[in-house]
């Protein structure tokens, strides 16, 4: 027997117990004629003692391990005289009386602790040691009990897991897919799912009404802190519903885990339209945290020569609590920041109203205290508070007063990691227009309903039909979205006319579904969370690739396994492929 306990096992209800314990060497510390490890595992750190004078051959043994060795020890548990109060085993020890070593280790290439001095790279090089930290581990633990708690969730709500095929054909609308030759079948190749979206919707045909799958999706896209090229879903249909029905159950399951996993009972979530969302957030995605809507004030700032302004479609302003204390070089700092090429503002005007009642703007040649006072007051400013305004196209400023009001809440630590607030985003725009393609295409994909009402307009002004989608947001990331599925044949190929297929692409690529809709499809919808974004959320992490056991870097490799790689030419033959030289 290899042990009888773990490392995190042992208290001082054990005291006198013989006991065996495996694990790796983490620390060596001697002090005269007594050496001292902490000896890890998965469930722990245990203190092993080594007395020079009682047993001086395992002593000597003990003091030629480095760390990382793979040791087995066995001895009696007893009373620490120096009890360590930041671990659960720091009441006891061990006084070993036989020492094994199992297997050698060669010195880690980072220290194997919370905070390393390990960088990204070396660390996703070496990532089976950067899993021997606990702070990955319990990001995997955590990652492991969310899924745990969601099979229970739905299990008690007669969902089915069913596993789709992750070979499929590929699709033209959506992200780019990864493809796979076939060999068997020459010059004909698979993809890797972007999401069992037609497979789940089969399912709902096929009579299996409430569905889910912790699933894997491939997507080969740009990547970024929230992004890898492979993800996990868990994705979820049910049939004879409607938006409501969707929202309540996956708001519960929501709920469900928060109360699970954090002890957080959560209120109901609110819900807010697209449109809403766009004109007080300025993102699909708002992180209502904090306050600092927007505020329209086009119709305040006309008619005083400010070309600026009078030439924009939209002037918008965020106030700022407290901040009209702001000096010149912080407010210049705002305005290199809205300048960025990545939000692409041209400058930033602000407004101070400051304590004493007095008023003073970088537009002071163009306004007066009067002008600028009707400003502040439909933003409910109050003396001490700031205000800060963009101007320009609508949507576009929009957005970058968006960025601000969010790079605003950072700055005044007003987005706390564990302040949780969750919303729907509901009433998206079913169609958006594709420069690059001139024509529409899905908003969230084909198969999306549009808002009944909203249906004769797919003929007259299909940019203004709303579709029957929803987003789940939690602190300003999308969590999860899915939507009401169109079921009606007639309605589907309405669809695609819409989006320039012919009846003979349509048919090409999505016959097989279409054919299926034929024999009796209820009405369906259903939702797929991110479940990578949700356990980093919950975990408080920057970046996704920390809850992720092997993830890939910011290119797209696995620089532990060297992949991907060049691939030997045999197998390109058997495929038929040809490289192209560059």
């Amino acid at each position: 027997m290899y042990r009888t306990n773990t490392c995190g096992d042992l208290r001082i209800t054990d005291i006198n117990s013989e006991i065996t314990l495996s694990g790796w060497v983490h620390k060596i510390r001697k002090m005269g004629g007594m050496t001292f490890i902490d000896l890890r595992d998965r469930y722990g750190i245990t203190q092993l003692s080594f007395n020079q004078a009682i047993n001086p051959d395992i002593c000597e043994k003990a003091n030629k391990l480095g760390r990382e060795c793979v040791i087995q020890i066995t001895g009696v548990v007893t009373e620490r005289s120096n009890k360590n109060t930041h671990i659960p085993t720091g009441d006891i020890e061990i006084n070993v009386t036989a020492l094994n070593i199992l297997n050698s280790s060669k010195t880690p290439p980072f220290t194997i602790e919370n905070e390393t001095d390990g960088g990204d790279d070396i660390r996703m090089k070496y990532r089976y040691l950067d899993l021997r930290r606990d702070v990955v581990r319990q990001n995997l633990e955590l990652r492991h009990k969310m899924t745990i708690a969601t099979r229970q969730y739905l299990d008690e709500r007669q969902f089915l897991e069913v596993e789709t095929p992750v070979l499929i054909g590929s699709t033209p609308e959506g992200a780019r897919d990864f493809i796979v030759p076939s060999r068997m079948n020459k010059g004909e190749f698979y993809a890797l799912p972007q999401s069992p979206q037609l497979f789940k919707q089969l399912l709902m045909v096929a009579g299996f009404d409430r569905y889910f799958q912790i699933v894997k999706c491939f997507r080969d896209e740009d990547l970024r802190a929230d992004r890898q090229p492979e993800f996990t879903q868990i994705d979820c249909e049910m049939s004879f519903v409607e938006q409501e029905d969707v929202l309540s159950t996956f708001e519960g399951l929501t709920k469900y885990i928060f109360k699970n996993i954090k002890g957080i009972d959560l209120p109901d979530f609110p819900r807010i339209s697209y449109a809403d969302a766009m004109k007080f957030y300025g993102s699909d995605k708002p992180d209502t945290r904090f306050d600092m809507k927007f505020v329209e004030i086009k119709d305040l700032t006309e008619g005083h020569n400010f070309g600026v302004f009078d030439s924009a479609e939209y002037v918008g302003a965020i106030c700022v609590k407290n901040c009209a204390t702001y000096t010149r070089k912080q407010l210049d700092e705002l305005t290199d920041f809205v300048k960025r090429p990545q939000i692409g503002a041209k400058g930033l005007v602000y407004v101070r109203y400051n304590e004493d009642g007095t008023i003073k703007s970088s537009v002071d040649k163009f306004y007066n205290e009067e002008d600028l006072k009707l400003w502040l007051d439909r933003s409910n400013a109050n003396p001490g508070d700031l205000l800060l305004v963009l101007s320009g196209e609508t949507e576009k400023t929009q957005k970058q007063l968006g960025e601000l009001r969010l790079e605003m809440g950072s700055r005044l630590g007003l987005r706390d990691k564990f302040n949780y607030k969750c919303l729907w985003v509901i009433d998206f725009p079913l169609l958006e227009w594709s420069e690059e393609d001139e024509r529409y295409v899905a908003k969230h994909h084909p198969f999306t309903s549009p808002k009944p009402e909203d249906i004769p307009l797919l003929d007259s002004n299909p940019g203004a039909v709303r579709a029957n989608a929803y987003d789940i947001v939690i602190n300003g990331v999308e969590v999860g979205g899915g939507s009401i599925r169109i079921h009606d044949s007639e309605l589907q190929k309405k669809m695609f006319s819409v989006l320039g297929f012919s009846d003979e692409q349509a048919q090409k690529q999505f016959g097989f579904l279409m054919n299926a809709f034929q024999y009796g499809a209820p009405p369906h919808g259903g939702i797929a969370f991110g479940l990578d974004r949700f356990v980093s959320l919950l975990a408080g992490l920057d970046s996704i690739r920390d809850c992720i056991a092997f993830p890939k870097n910011n290119s797209g490799r696995d620089v532990m396994i060297d992949a991907p790689s060049i691939v030997d030419q045999k197998q390109l033959d058997e495929l038929k492929i040809a490289l192209v030289q560059e």
